[in-house]
């Protein structure tokens, strides 16, 4: 069953879908947050999820984040970090606020980009008592050193001096300057491009998983916000609850996946699906498959009773 919610977060009305189990034992449900990548919106690979995770008996709150999909917030494309958690933070709010919903077994999974921006929002939300990731990246690190972290440091000096130039021209009247999640001459790039391109290519530019409202672009001047973010480095403060992070053997993100655990402390898990790429675990059903059976033993174990 799906219903659609709003719910607020720093004064902007955010979309959401809640999914919940067809059928299910009187009594309150354990719930579950799924945050989107970022360019995404609830509709791709939170759903896809989410509808799985209910059919194992989880209420699963998914939304767009502010400034994106159909939420609020202006300029459309902000990729606020910190506005981001706070989106996190706000839909764990949504759900204590439901007679349906166990305020006290409410866990969240964050994909992508997400996968920096939960366990980045559950570090200081102890209503959070579950936490995992799908295909994490460090967004900031990405900004700052490149997917690899084999960027040359002068690519981040020329986007923040841009980032600065916009915020003035804002000020006098211009629009937001835009940058494109996947340029428009982005098919030329694709015979040189990494995997990881190629395939949100793939996902995001084609029918296997186009949305309208999604990969819109990021407005410019996020980049300065972005630039200093860092997903985890207190994710330390995520235990004593429990951490699981699901990467793909294939992945050339997993490597953000390998660090946190490293950083983070008990108890903690890292998962790896054989074969999947970064991307694979989107929507590809084998491996999607694995994916959420490791959510739901997660999760299980951890929202019990």
């Amino acid at each position: 069953m799906k219903t659609s919610v709003t719910f607020p977060s720093s004064n902007l009305a955010l979309a959401g879908i809640l999914f919940t189990p067809d059928a299910h034992a009187e009594g309150r449900l354990p719930a579950v947050v799924i945050s989107h990548p970022g360019g995404g919106v609830k509709e791709q690979s939170p759903s896809v999820y989410a509808a799985r995770l209910a059919r194992e008996g989880f209420a699963v709150l998914v939304f767009d984040a502010a400034y994106q999909g159909e939420s609020e917030g202006e300029p459309r494309g902000m990729e606020n970090p910190f506005q981001r958690a706070e989106d996190i933070k706000s839909a764990v709010t949504c759900l204590t606020t439901r007679d349906d919903i166990d305020p006290h077994r409410i866990g969240a999974v964050g994909i992508c980009a997400s996968g920096g921006y939960v366990p980045y929002a559950a570090q200081t939300d102890h209503r959070i008592k579950a936490v995992a990731t799908v295909s994490a990246v460090d967004l900031g690190s990405v900004f700052r050193e490149g997917l690899g972290r084999t960027q040359d440091p002068a690519v981040l000096q020329a986007l923040l001096d841009r980032a600065a130039a916009a915020r003035t021209a804002e000020a006098h009247g211009a629009a937001p300057e835009r940058v494109a999640w996947i340029p428009d001459d982005a098919e030329e790039l694709l015979e040189t491009a990494s995997r990881q391109f190629r395939e949100t290519f793939e996902f995001y530019r084609t029918p296997r998983g186009h949305h309208p409202r999604a990969v819109q672009g990021w407005v410019l001047r996020s980049v300065d916000q972005l630039a200093q973010y860092d997903s985890y480095a207190m994710i330390r403060l995520i235990s004593p609850r429990p951490l699981l992070m699901i990467a793909g053997s294939e992945a050339e993100s997993a490597y953000f996946s390998r660090e946190a655990i490293e950083q983070a402390a008990e108890p903690k898990e890292l998962a790896v699906i054989d074969g999947a790429t970064h991307i694979d675990l989107y929507d590809r059903d084998a491996y999607v498959t694995p994916a959420v059976a490791k959510l739901t033993e997660f999760f299980g174990k951890h929202l019990a009773r």
